[in-house]
């Protein structure tokens, strides 16, 4: 019978008579449990204590360890221990109290952890503690059970993403609705974080799926890019997929693994339309994945995007890239390095719908000055921004340079 983690550090509190808290093997917050009014944060600390140390501070409001903070607490072997493990206070590394840690195992294989405040009262050979460590192994077995069923749901997904149909995807699709359960009804957003190393676990840095993201319910890798399902409250409200992408984004080192791996500035993620039928995956796939291709063309400050709210580049991403492709040529020239100024002209005066004014208000820069310049794009180019077809033409190729 599977146990809910609540449940798990719940009792873990009530044998010890203290606030208990149980994290992912990363240091991401599962649950934590409160002792006579006090709440523990994810590092263990009583929230109703006279004190905060910074790094419960910090970890309370980024639901996880920072780095430094992770490296400290493994130092004491932790991730090898098989027992309580007793972690002194260190006022320099930002641990005003002390911790106990129970590591959380299933057959040799670390999970997460659970951790104590101390106070320094609690032995190590304390009986309590071996009934905490028995409760720990349940954690274990069920952090176990629900990463393996993850892992064989993230399989289900990635053979339901396949472009071209048949029985192999049917039967994905039938193995993931059945999965799912009530799930699988919808309404579903596919989120995609690209660049995704295709090595690298899909569930890297979130920590147990149920707890870590609610309304995540399947992921895996593919093309290049992470797939999320995410399960939302009503058709036409996105905010459980934002916040799930905005969580896959801030994944610890994942943006510095992108950038190594990509020799970009960062992953982007793009969220497709709402569908209600697991059949339209594959669409939902293309959708997130252009929308995530907006997102690092327009550099959002977000590195989000919606496929309802990406524009032309609905179109754009459409178009199969050839690798070595050259721009049309009437805008080589615009598209080199020194004319970059000229380029940017051109492509805001466009966005403005050739409304002058606005245009170099947004450049901020004299609406003579647009003038000179727009004439100069019309050299470069051969293109009479006069003409509607020029227009299209010299805009959907800014574009499409933007997008690689």
């Amino acid at each position: 019978m599977r146990e809910s983690y609540q449940a798990l550090i719940d009792e873990v509190s009530q044998l010890l008579g203290t606030p208990a808290t149980l994290e992912g093997r990363d240091f991401s917050l599962i649950a934590f449990g409160a002792h006579e009014g006090g709440a523990a944060g994810d590092d263990g600390e009583q929230a109703a204590g006279p004190a905060l140390d910074s790094v419960r501070t910090r970890t309370i409001l980024q639901r996880r360890s920072a780095p430094d903070v992770r490296a400290f607490f493994e130092s004491f072997g932790i991730a090898r221990a098989s027992g309580p493990v007793r972690i002194p206070p260190d006022p320099a590394a930002g641990v005003v109290h002390g911790r106990i840690c129970l590591p959380v195992r299933d057959r040799g294989v670390v999970y997460g952890y659970i951790w104590l405040l101390d106070d320094g009262t609690l032995e190590l050979t304390d009986a309590r503690l071996a009934a905490a460590m028995a409760v720990a192994d349940r954690t274990g077995a069920q952090l176990a059970a629900d990463s393996r069923a993850e892992e064989r749901t993230g399989e289900l997904l990635h053979a339901a993403l396949a472009e071209r149909g048949g029985d192999a995807r049917d039967e994905a699709v039938a193995g993931l609705r059945a999965a799912l359960g009530e799930a699988a009804s919808g309404p579903l957003v596919l989120v995609a974080v690209a660049p995704w190393p295709e090595e690298e676990a899909p569930g890297a840095g979130l920590g147990p799926l149920p707890a870590a993201l609610p309304r995540l319910v399947a992921q895996c890798v593919r093309d290049g890019a992470l797939a999320a399902l995410v399960r939302l409250r009503t058709p036409h409200g996105v905010d459980a997929a934002r916040t799930a992408a905005d969580r896959l984004l801030r994944a610890p080192g994942r943006a510095a693994t992108a950038e190594s791996a990509a020799g970009t500035a960062g992953p982007t993620a793009g969220l497709s339309s709402p569908r209600s039928d697991l059949a339209e995956l594959p669409a939902a796939w293309r959708e997130a994945r252009a929308a995530a291709r907006a997102a690092a063309a327009e550099s959002l400050p977000s590195a989000l995007a919606e496929w309802d709210a990406i524009g032309p580049y609905r179109l754009l991403t459409a178009i199969p890239r050839t690798p070595g492709s050259a721009p049309d040529p009437a805008v080589r020239e615009l598209l080199r390095p020194a004319h970059r100024e000229l380029a940017r002209t051109a492509e805001v005066f466009l966005d403005c719908a050739g409304q002058a004014g606005r245009a170099a208000a947004v450049l901020g820069i004299h609406r003579q000055t647009l003038y000179y310049r727009l004439s100069r794009v019309e050299r470069l180019t051969g293109l009479d921004l006069d003409e509607g077809e020029d227009r299209l033409l010299l805009h959907m190729a800014l574009k499409t340079q933007r997008l690689g």
